[in-house]
């Protein structure tokens, strides 16, 4: 089962500087307790800083991977060209984003290290679902499932997650996932478990241990 930590700084306290703190020091818990992967999703921050902050996120991660050997597949939200500056090692697209396959044209022009980009795809239907397949995404997150982040956001529910599953790629929930509700959504078919409230609103290691159950 793919676990994916989505961050989002703005729900821990204090000031920028304790926010952006706290948020490399969950990066490098994430990754400890084995979560496969981690999307750096700050959306408000600048290029420059979100750039800055990528880098950092690289760098502990690379530092915790000599000590030990580190499966977290780290990558930036939506910018191709930040996740080649900063080293990362992919990329999540949005659902209207350029497509997967261009993703890769760019990152084997970029000179990308490693040579293989990981692109992920948020996606709300199985028609998108199969798009993406097509187009090589390694795999599609799918939701909203339980909750809605945005009003305008349609709510998917088990069935439409459970139509997505059937397509090539693994599907990811994610919408509101609880230790209560991620059963569902893996009986539904999910390769995987996505959030940000999860993981970071509750002891890391705690919460992969009972997600890892469910395997």
């Amino acid at each position: 089962m793919l676990l994916y930590y989505i961050t989002d700084r703005s729900q821990f306290a204090g000031d920028e500087a304790e926010r952006r703190s706290r948020l490399l020091t969950t990066v490098v818990e994430a990754a400890r307790c084995g979560i496969d992967y981690i999307q750096l999703r700050e959306k408000d921050l600048s290029s420059h800083d979100l750039e800055t902050l990528a880098n950092e996120a690289v760098r502990r991660l690379r530092t915790e991977n000599q000590n030990q050997k580190l499966k977290t597949v780290f990558l930036i939200n939506s910018r191709t060209d930040i996740a080649l500056a900063s080293g990362a090692q992919g990329v999540h697209l949005r659902s209207n984003d350029i497509s997967p396959s261009e993703v890769k044209k760019i990152w084997t022009q970029g000179g990308g290290t490693p040579a293989r980009v990981t692109v992920g795809v948020s996606c709300h239907t199985r028609s998108e679902v199969g798009r993406a397949a097509q187009s090589g995404a390694d795999f599609a997150v799918f939701g909203p499932v339980f909750e809605k982040g945005k009003a305008s956001t349609r709510l998917t529910g088990l069935e439409a997650l459970r139509e997505a599953c059937q397509e090539q790629i693994p599907v990811i929930a994610l919408g509101g996932i609880t230790l209560e509700n991620a059963a569902g959504s893996i009986q539904a078919g999910a390769g995987g478990i996505a959030a940000i409230r999860l993981f970071q609103q509750n002891e890391m290691h705690e919460v992969v241990a009972a997600l890892r159950r469910f395997e």
